[in-house]
This record gives C-alpha cells, structure tokens and sequence, in this order.
C-alpha cells in the first residue's frame, strides 16, 4: 500500500498534447501560424502540411483557474501539426494516438469533408476528446447551423444543440475566436486530469524521423513520462543512442525535456521507424540490448518488398524512393500501392530517408530503375554518374505529383491501345492483274472514301476474309490521294485474301494510343 501511495506522489500535472485534424486546406496549420506567430504556411508545397510538426505554446489559464478574473500565469500546450492530404492517414492516425486532445478544423464556408468523415471516425474510435473549430467563420454568406447539422449527421453533436462536442467559430485570418479556443482546450485538460511522472526514466513516442546530411540520424521525440536529459542513452524498438543533441521546436539547444514536450534529438545509430516507443535506459550498452530484442521485426519494415507469381504477360518497373523524412516516405509507399498492378508490377529496390547519392545511382543502373526523389535532392556526384550512366533522377515537392509521374512511367511499359478508325467503303466491280500477293482491281466508293495508305479489310458478303493495305490509287489513270463517295477509282491491293469482283473493301486507320494506369 505504502509503494501504490508513493508512485502516486510522483505524479504531476503535465501539459496537453493537441493534435489538430480535418481536410486539406482548411485551415489546420493557419490556426497554428497565428497562435505560434511563426510562419510555416509559407514554406509548404502545395498548401499541404508535408510531415508532422509538433510546437508547444505558452497560453493564459482558462477562467475556472482565474481569481478575479485575472490570469494566473501562464500554461504550456502542445500541438501536434499533422498533414490533411488523403495520403497522410497514417501520419494522422499516428498522430492521434499520441494525443490527449483533438481540434477539429471545419471550413465553414465548404463544410464536412472526406478527411473529415475519417477525423471523426478516428476520434471516436480512440475516445478522444475534441473541440470542433469552425474555421473561415467571417466570410460573408455563413450559416453555422448548416455546419451544425452536417456534424450532427456524421455523429458529432454540438453543445447548442444538447450535444457534448463545443465549438468555436474562428478565424485564423483575423484571430477571432483563437483565445476562446486555447481555453476551452485547457478546460477540456483540466476535465482529463492529465498527469505523468517525472520521477521515473523517460519514455515516449517517435513522431517523426529523418537522416540529416550534416548530423546524421535524426528524430522529433515526445516525451511522456520522466524528464528527458541530454546525454541520455535511448533505446527505440528498431535502434539506439546517446542524444548528442537536443532541441526544442524553435530550433534552441536544450538540456532537459519534461513530459507533453517535443524534441529533435541527434545520436541514434540508424535512423528509427516512425510511430516507435523509446525508453531511457542506464547506459548505451542496456540500450543496445533492448533495441536488438525487437530489431530485427522492425528493420524488416525497412526492406523492399518480394514480388511473388510474376506472370509472363506482366512487365516489371524497377523504382528506387528517397524522401526527405519517414513520414513522408510512408506515405508514399502506402499512396504507391494504390496503383493497379495487373500489367506493370511496381517493385521498390530501396526506399530510404536522405540525400540521392552515388550509390543509390549505380543500384538504379543495375536494378535498371528510376529514382524518385521527394522533397530532397541528389548530390553533385550522383548527378554526374546519373548523367553518365544514363539513370533518370525525378524530383518533387508534392507527394500526388510524383505518383502522377510514376503512372505515367509505367504506362510507357505497356503495349499501345490500337485504335481503328474506319474511312470508307468501295464495292469492287473488276480485277485487273494479280501477281501473287499484289492486285490491281477497280471499284466505286460506296461510303465515305478511299484514301492511298489506309488499311483494307476483304468482305465476302457476310464474312471477313483477311486484310491488306493500299498501297497506290488512281482516278481517271492519275495517281491520287483519295477518292470519295459515288467516284470510280483504281488501286494497287497488297495482301493476303484474294478480291474477288463483288466484294466489299472496308478501308480504315489504325492509331496507336498510350494507355493510362
């Protein structure tokens, strides 16, 4: 009884985790810039918010924990950014499984959305609970009660209507609404009794990942139970290290994390899988212990994967993926494997976080693939040898444009649709000369027209007997291009099938068309 007492007064008050959901360009990360003050909207692509961000803020305490009305200090919150283009619904999940509190971003000028209709289904299913705000509220032509009802319809209840969900208008271009948002996410805390103990060794969760070019491995760590300290060995559950460095999310050196605060932190000896739980140990060598026990189940997220029962009318493209941090890379594996694969089967070699480098170039030269690079670039060296060796290097900004560029990559490997365009038709009234092959016969355009160089299908009243071509047409003992309807004309047949006089010539194109996946 005395040691559950004792581990209960270790327990103190920790600060919220937020995560902030809803669609694409609603206004998630807006509402963050104005309460940060920092501008990240700016240095997106595409409006899209391309990887998890996490920020702790310092806002005033709600109006349950004012005397007089007056503030008592201030309170930190953390909010965890996440992106809202459909590819990133694991980077979303994840993010709410980490999280104490939602806010929901509604746009009130476009109402409930796709991604949307999965926040909420996400929320719902974790418990978590949520405040819905409902962004854009100040554009002229509003009507909240709408809004109201489509949440409504989809299982969110609002409070004015007898419902437990609260909901704030606001505007992330003004601030309106902003600071009753930051309060009642503090009174939603305060409900939760939200606690940790800052007595035991730290322990957390992974929410992004990325190889740095200059300091190597990289991870944004959240810290929830203990005091992280720099110098610290950690382990994860696919690698370990010692934290070499230590940063808030302005980029400030730190020395010590306590719990609800996030941290990028140098030292691990690879680079961990996102999503992973990490835990403080006593020193490297109980850390590397503790990492190899799971290791390897891990490390084989990490491998490409097996392409099993490849028929022989299957053709294979060969691609090599390189992103700039885990998140981004699981998103696009996971937004990759969308693409049908009945004819072209997509196999990853490498997928990897870092810098296109020399290796990656000579491996696409062997491999006999294309790389794909988002959001980071190749290096001089791999330029050049890619150059040289004849390697196609692809860069982009927005994960739906490169799998738009490898769709269309694959598509060149699949044999054209042929397309056949029909032109006219003759009806044959003499034969002039045959010599093996090749046939002079004479005839009226019956439909359309004959045209010099058009295929020729042979008619036998209701069978087909074969093709040819025209190879050369005459009118009135001229050479001419075409014929048209109700004229005489003769030609040079080239073919198999025999024309007979009687039959029919159906003359026609052929075009060759890229096919899409």
């Amino acid at each position: 009884m005395a040691k559950a007492n004792n581990q209960q007064s270790n327990l103190q008050s920790r600060p919220p985790v937020v995560v902030v959901l809803g669609h694409v360009d609603h206004g998630k990360t807006s509402i963050l810039d104005y309460i940060r003050k920092t501008k990240v909207v700016e240095k997106e692509s595409g409006g899209i918010t391309q990887h998890v961000g996490a920020y702790q803020v310092e806002v005033g305490n709600p109006p349950s924990s004012r005397q007089g009305g007056t503030a008592e200090g201030q309170r930190k919150v953390t909010f965890i950014d996440t992106p809202g283009h459909e590819a990133f619904s694991a980077m979303r999940s994840r993010g709410a499984n980490v999280a104490d509190l939602a806010v929901l971003v509604v746009a009130a000028d476009e109402g409930i959305k796709p991604q949307t209709k999965e926040v909420i289904n996400l929320v719902t299913h974790l418990n978590l609970p949520f405040v819905v705000a409902l962004n854009k509220a100040d554009k002229p032509g509003i009507i909240v009660e709408k809004i109201k009802k489509q949440l409504a319809d989809n299982g969110v209840l609002a409070e004015s209507l007898g419902g437990k969900v609260p909901m704030i208008l606001t505007s992330a271009k003004t601030g309106a609404g902003i600071d009753e948002l930051l309060e009642m996410i503090l009174l939603l805390s305060e409900m939760e009794e939200l606690k940790a103990d800052f007595s035991v060794p730290a322990s957390g969760v992974l929410i992004e990942s990325f190889l740095d070019s200059k300091r190597g491995p990289t991870a944004t760590l959240l810290v929830r139970q203990g005091i992280l300290s720099s110098k610290d060995a950690v382990a994860t559950e696919s690698t370990f290290g010692s934290i070499k460095t230590m940063e808030d999310f302005m980029g400030r050196t730190i020395e010590k994390a306590e719990p609800s605060t996030p941290v990028r932190a140098t030292g691990f000896l690879e680079v961990p899988l996102l999503g992973e739980e990490w835990q403080v140990m006593e020193n490297p060598e109980a850390a590397k212990a503790r990492a190899s026990q799971k290791g390897e189940i891990e490390r084989k997220k990490r491998e490409p994967a097996q392409i099993l029962n490849i028929s022989p009318e299957q053709k294979v493209f060969n691609l090599i993926l390189k992103a700039d941090v885990f998140g981004s890379l699981e998103a696009l594996r996971q937004t990759l494997e969308t693409i049908s694969q009945q004819e072209v089967v997509l196999r990853v070699v490498l997928a990897e976080v870092g810098e296109i480098g020399e290796a990656d170039v000579k491996l696409a030269d062997s491999a006999k693939a294309k790389i794909f690079g988002f959001r980071i670039s190749p290096s001089r060296i791999a330029l050049n040898v890619a150059q040289r060796l004849g390697v196609r290097i692809f860069s982009f900004d927005v994960i739906y444009e490169l799998v738009k560029v490898v769709r269309e990559q694959m598509a060149l490997m699949l044999e054209p649709e042929v397309v056949r365009q029909e032109i006219g038709q003759l009806k044959i009234l003499a034969i002039f000369k045959r010599d093996g092959s090749r046939q002079i016969v004479g005839g009226r355009v019956t439909r359309g027209k004959a045209e010099r160089g058009s295929f020729a299908e042979v008619q036998r009243g209701e069978e087909k007997l074969g093709r040819g071509k025209i190879a050369q047409l005459q009118a009135n003992k001229i050479d001419v291009d075409s014929c048209q309807k109700d004229k005489e004309c003769g030609m040079l047949f080239e073919g198999e099938p025999i024309v007979e006089k009687g039959d029919t010539l159906v003359f026609f194109r052929e075009e060759k068309k890229r096919r899409e996946l």
